[in-house]
């Protein structure tokens, strides 16, 4: 099972790009869960037509109780993806990440992935931030690598700086690891050759190379993923891509 977390800065795209990943292993022919780590609860919407997900904090607010089905906090969307949102608190009355280790509990007592049986799992977190709640997705047994979202603004590069340094010094509780950038271009001066700079002087890989691109924009608004508005055209190609080489290498191992 492939099993990424997928961290950045927030606003950089992190959903977007999950979404289309998630399609695009799907396309696949890969079972596929995203499980989205977000108050907002928007990280699968494009996966669903572009209708909102009741999240599981939502409905154990909404009905005062902990679901007894899967069901009952999942939707199954493009290509039979299983879409799952966190939610968070009321705003201003708790702790998201404590949303997160609470939803991550439930899921286990539903036996999420042992009656869904996926090839691929993708958690899109919050934020630029790894402490607490938001260190969930990379325990041992959830996710198994990170993937980090950059652009090359200089404060994209420091929250991706922060993540790395952070899922660095959790390596020895047995937690996931930084298996690569996503560089996602915003079109900066010498964005590529920041990217690279960054890479190189941690150490790691350059996974892919989002272009900006005003198909995303276009599908989003019918609530698609390029994946599944057109497969064909060189942005759907780039994510596929990635899933194929993700893929390749997990197999590999």
């Amino acid at each position: 099972m492939l099993k990424l977390a997928v961290y950045g800065k927030g606003g950089i795209g992190k959903s977007t790009l999950t979404a289309n990943l998630a399609a695009a292993f799907a396309s696949l022919g890969k079972r596929v869960i995203q499980i989205g780590c977000d108050p907002k609860a928007d990280s699968t919407i494009n996966l669903l037509g572009g209708e909102p997900l009741m999240s599981v904090m939502g409905y154990l607010r909404e009905y005062d109780r902990e679901p007894t089905d899967l069901a009952q906090i999942s939707k199954t969307g493009y290509h039979g993806i299983l879409c799952i949102e966190t939610g968070g608190p009321t705003p201003g009355l708790g702790c998201a990440g404590r949303g997160i280790v609470a939803t991550f509990g439930l899921l286990e007592d539903l036996e999420l992935f042992e009656k869904f049986q996926p090839d691929v799992v993708l958690y899109d977190v919050l934020g630029d931030v790894v402490c607490g709640g938001f260190a969930a997705p990379i325990r041992e047994g959830y996710a198994e690598d990170v993937l980090i979202v950059t652009s090359g603004e200089k404060m994209a590069l420091y929250a991706a700086g922060n993540i790395a340094s952070a899922v660095e010094n959790f390596k020895d509780r047995g937690y996931a690891k930084v298996r690569g950038i996503v560089l996602n271009r915003r079109n900066v001066p010498d964005e590529r050759e920041k990217v690279e700079a960054f890479a190189r002087a941690r150490h790691l890989e350059i996974l892919a190379d989002i272009p900006r691109s005003d198909a995303i924009n276009n599908y989003e608004e019918l609530g698609k993923t390029v994946i599944e508005g057109d497969a064909s055209l060189p942005i759907s190609q780039t994510f596929q891509t990635l899933a194929k080489n993700l893929l390749a290498e997990n197999a590999s191992k």
